[in-house]
């Protein structure tokens, strides 16, 4: 088994994001990609097995029960490429029935390190899978996994875990196309993307009992002060889960307890919050089964196949370039 990282990712600037959201007119924004640092990643882990979120557990259930249907409609020669692995762990059931038939090579491409390297730890012991990790952006890691393709070899690239849902609906469909420029006709995309369902279900998944996903939130925060010597005292923040009906989306904010002036040294500003305003940090869109299939026509997809857990409506669909 062959384990090698290829780190050529430069990040965006974290403080000139953080200068630009905090400041900007209306509504103050972060990216969500900064919520998974060292800690961020952790926790999100932990996240991932509370009993609130069932989201993860539908994901791998899915992959668990139909890894060998999903090879079986791929070609002879496989190239695996992953869009924001993070941990890898569901990942293990399509490699290892890929393995049984071909020396697979996986490429997992995160902006985390240490997602990243929690990856290669999960999975490099999987016999006859080879991984070349990729600490760059989303398109970018494709471009240079595309790149070791070898002749006849079909790419493959996963994009599980429903984050997809991190775009806003025009921005994910954009995105496919962008993927879609980057295969051959012929490559496949497996796309994760989580369903409509019931208003508590939802909320309860981004706002558990004991605090988890709260202290995920604040972690952003805590970020930026580690990093940025920024003055953010996090108890002044609290962590808001809401539903945007006209969107269909889950949002995540921080809620300004109070007026309050946080200096951010190392971004060269100084933010002043009203009691009760709000960061926005992450939204969550939840779609349909039929729109999964609408959206992959419009980006140069065709969709092959697609499966649908019902214990928590989650659907997996096998989306071929045309």
């Amino acid at each position: 088994m062959a384990t090698a990282v290829i780190s050529q990712y430069s990040s965006s600037d974290l403080a000139g994001d953080v200068r630009a959201g905090l400041l900007r007119a209306g509504q103050k924004e972060l990216p969500s990609k900064y919520l998974y640092d060292e800690i961020g990643s952790e926790l999100f882990e932990v996240i991932s097995v509370l009993p609130e979120y069932g989201l993860t557990r539908a994901d791998e259930r899915l992959l668990r029960r139909h890894a060998s249907d999903i090879v079986s409609r791929l070609g002879a020669h496989v190239l695996v490429a992953e869009l924001g692995s993070g941990s890898g762990k569901k990942t293990r059931w399509l490699l290892e029935a890929l393995a049984r038939r071909q020396r697979t090579t996986y490429c997992p491409i995160e902006i985390s390190r240490t997602a990243l390297a929690r990856c290669e730890s999960e999975l490099g012991q999987i016999e006859c899978v080879s991984i070349v990790g990729f600490e760059r952006p989303y398109l970018d890691g494709l471009l240079a996994a595309a790149a070791r393709r070898e002749k006849n070899e079909q790419l493959l690239v996963l994009f599980l875990g429903s984050t997809i849902g991190n775009f806003d609906r025009d921005a994910a469909e954009r995105f496919l196309g962008e993927v879609r420029r980057i295969l051959l006709p012929g490559d496949a995309l497996l796309l994760g993307t989580d369903l409509e369902k019931p208003l508590p279900q939802l909320l309860a998944a981004y706002d558990d009992s004991i605090g988890v996903t709260s202290a995920f939130n604040l972690n952003l925060l805590a970020r930026i002060n580690r990093e940025l010597a920024a003055d953010f005292d996090l108890a002044a923040f609290q962590h808001v889960a809401r539903y945007n009906p006209a969107h269909r989306r889950v949002e995540m904010h921080l809620r300004s307890a109070a007026d309050q002036t946080v200096t951010i040294p190392a971004a060269g500003c100084i933010v002043a919050f009203l009691k009760d305003e709000t960061i926005w940090t992450e939204s969550s869109h939840k779609y349909r089964a039929g729109e999964i299939e609408e959206m992959a026509g419009r980006s140069g997809f065709g969709c092959d196949s697609q499966w649908i857990d019902t214990e928590w409506p989650f659907a997996e669909s096998l989306l071929i370039a045309e």
